[in-house]
């Protein structure tokens, strides 16, 4: 059977209210700062790009998203389409991604994108590691009957999504959902989640890896880490190799169900902002495939590890800036020359003529020499024998 809940990744929002007297727009600069967002909106802020939250329902009179989200039917059952209540949790995703800042509010990376909210029924977990989830897996799918997720990632592909944010996960792959990522993907759509908060479990301190979480560990999905204010990987942050960026995840300010706003942690508001950062590349080369968009973020990385690549941070911390330069050599970069057929390798020098098999020249000659001197030896040894006989 499958399960309608899904959760939430990181989501729990620290219950500490920010100041009231400090603007939300202040608080929040330094997450923009991080991402090096100010450089990327002299360029694009997202216009004609809609970005799909699969979480928890978006409020659309929310004042940072009024006006810009469409909301489709709750893909927590499958048989019957009923409308979703707004939550908490994916109304503050959607304002990471796209709020307008309305009356000095939250600003959101790619504020110009739209939002379509693909609601699932979800669980939250805290992320400061006090619930220390046990990892269960999953039904397979063999059943023929599609997860609340990959509904969700279909629907999402079929009705104008560019980019897929899913601040959302569990343990264990299912076959639909994988048949459903490759759908999005080959749809050109960009697909984003949340690495997870496992990285203070039992199992993580004891094996030195967290488990995987999907959907950010499908192939194809970029998963996204969480970081400090110092660009540090967050403790709770899960580190294997499902982490492709980072991005960041400590005291970040959403917004809260009904107004106001409150900091939050976890792998779900990293994986938000870098669902942004992926909306303006989409706006400004719509037609650059998931890869591409990969490529471009994790290759203009800041804070890169000293060995490249490491399992807790990825490639480094998204530079929105730096990520649509990357975009812009990407989308102008020349192909390779077609390879024909009977040239698997492409041009170049052909390599020498191996020499037959058997042993060497010099080898035989030195042999042969020394058998005969051996001849020459014995045949005088057999005919002074002789001599002494008569």
């Amino acid at each position: 059977m499958l399960t309608a809940a899904v959760r939430v990744l990181a989501a729990a929002a620290l219950s500490l209210q920010s100041p009231a007297s400090v603007p939300v727009r202040d608080q929040q600069q330094w997450v923009l700062d991080a991402l090096n967002v100010g450089q990327a909106w002299t360029v694009t802020k997202g216009k004609g790009v809609t970005v799909a939250v699969i979480d928890g329902g978006v409020d659309p009179k929310l004042k940072e998203l009024r006006g810009k989200v469409t909301t489709g039917p709750d893909m927590s059952l499958s048989s019957v389409e009923r409308a979703a209540r707004p939550g908490a949790h994916g109304t503050a995703m959607a304002a990471l991604i796209a709020g307008t800042g309305a009356e000095e509010g939250l600003i959101g990376v790619a504020p110009d994108a739209r939002i379509l909210s693909v609601p699932l029924e979800v669980t939250e977990q805290p992320a400061d590691g006090s619930i220390e989830p046990q990892p269960a897996p999953r039904p397979d799918g063999d059943s023929g009957l599609e997860s609340p997720l990959a509904r969700g990632l279909r629907y999402a592909a079929n009705h104008g999504a560019k980019v897929v944010s899913m601040s959302i996960g569990g343990y264990g792959p299912l076959k639909s959902e994988r048949e459903a990522v490759s759908y999005a993907l080959s749809k050109g759509v960009v697909l984003v989640a949340a690495a997870g908060n496992d990285g203070q479990t039992r199992y993580a301190q004891t094996n030195g890896t967290s488990y995987w979480n999907f959907p950010a560990g499908y192939p194809g999905v970029i998963g996204v880490g969480a970081v400090d204010k110092q660009g540090r990987r967050a403790a709770f942050s899960s580190d294997n190799l499902s982490v492709l960026v980072a991005a960041p995840g400590v005291g970040v300010p959403v917004a809260r169900l009904g107004g106001g706003y409150q900091p939050a942690e976890g792998t779900s508001p990293a994986a938000a902002l870098v669902a942004g950062v992926a909306a303006l590349i989409k706006a400004r080369h719509p037609g650059m495939p998931p890869e591409r968009v990969a490529q471009a973020l994790s290759s203009s990385a800041r804070g890169r590890p000293a060995a490249g690549y490491d399992d807790k941070t990825g490639f480094g911390v998204v530079d929105a800036g730096a990520a649509l330069n990357a975009a812009d050599r990407l989308a102008t970069a020349k192909p390779g020359p077609d390879v024909s057929d009977d040239l698997h390798f492409g041009q170049g020098v052909d390599s020498p003529v191996p020499s037959r098999p058997g042993p060497e020249p010099w080898r035989l000659w030195l042999f042969g020499g020394a058998a005969l001197v051996a001849l020459v030896t014995f045949s005088g040894a057999v005919m002074a024998l002789n001599q002494r006989r008569r």
